[in-house]
């Protein structure tokens, strides 16, 4: 039986490095690309962009309850503390 991976990132700008985002896929590298790429409306403005965490689930409810969190006023506040 094949796992599916469901992955939870923070990226950071170089360009503006107090500016983080938060986002859920299955391929953490071509998605990376894709914001790189300007292909996404919410992070076209801050390319490039850069890996800071990556945290990689097997159950997609979970990973998409944390991204949720994580977007949450706690959660971006725990990110702060504990993940950049």
């Amino acid at each position: 039986m094949e796992l599916h991976r469901h992955t939870v990132y923070i990226l950071q700008s170089d360009r503006q490095p107090e500016r983080f985002y938060t986002g859920l896929t299955s391929d953490v590298t071509a998605r990376l690309a894709a914001h790189n790429a300007g292909l996404s409306t919410h992070t076209a403005t801050g390319i490039p962009w850069r890996l800071v965490v990556s945290m990689t689930f097997d159950d997609a409810d979970r990973a998409k309850a944390f991204e949720a969190y994580l977007k949450s006023g706690s959660g971006r506040a725990f990110a702060a503390r504990h993940l950049r």
